[in-house]
């Protein structure tokens, strides 16, 4: 018997990425159209559509596609827009980024995850995509983007990737600890930094934004 992935991707859509309030009829489009079966390590795919983390290799692991949505509706992308993203992972977000932004850039630390997105993405058309095999705490990129999407959590907001975004910009990010992890915008106004709390969910630490270790007696 085949899988229905098609179907798959409805009962996504209708029954987890709507009922958690993701409304943009643009993300819905998209997360209804993309196969994000492609994106997965082909043992894992029957799961491509399931509320899970699906692991990717280097112990990282793909968004829920809750989650996934969630970001794409914070981030309001009307396809003017430049987008940095931090972890490519698998590549389904950046491919969702990518269908809703002008231009993408994705830093991902793992060389082999990069170039296995770039393979995913190329064989899917979306060609305004630039992966990069880089750690993003040593990487510039060397200009501004108007969003910024973090894929793994971070202690505290890098001051680094807020400078990376251009006035008015906005960048989605999970910050805090378990169990009280947040997703939040941040937004470069004009009067400084503002942040806009999003929902509560808990990520895998974006390596180097982890929380310093304390030192117990």
């Amino acid at each position: 018997m085949t899988f229905d992935y098609a179907k798959a991707r409805e009962t996504m859509v209708e029954q987890q990425i709507r009922p958690w309030d993701v409304l943009d009829t643009r993300v819905l489009e998209v997360l209804a159209r993309l196969p994000r079966e492609a994106f997965v390590a082909e043992r894992h795919r029957a799961l491509a559509y399931a509320d899970l983390e699906l692991p990717l290799g280097h112990g990282e692991t793909m968004l829920k596609p809750v989650v996934e949505g969630r970001a794409l509706q914070a981030l309001a992308l009307e396809g003017s827009e430049s987008v940095l993203e931090i972890g490519t992972g698998g590549g389904f977000l950046t491919a969702c980024l990518g269908s809703l932004a002008r231009e993408v850039v994705s830093v991902e630390r793992h060389a082999d995850l990069a170039d296995a997105a770039r393979e995913r993405l190329q064989a899917q058309g979306i060609g305004n995509v630039d992966v990069v095999a880089a750690d993003a705490f040593a990487w510039e990129p060397g200009r501004q983007f108007d969003a910024i999407c973090v894929t793994g959590a971070v202690d505290t907001v890098p001051s680094r990737f807020v400078q990376w975004l251009r006035p008015g910009g906005r960048m989605f990010v999970v910050h805090g600890r378990v169990p009280a992890m947040e997703a939040v915008l941040v937004r470069n106004d004009v009067n400084g930094q503002r942040i806009e709390s999003l929902f509560e969910t808990g990520l895998p630490y974006l390596a180097g934004a982890e929380p310093t270790p304390e030192f117990k007696f």
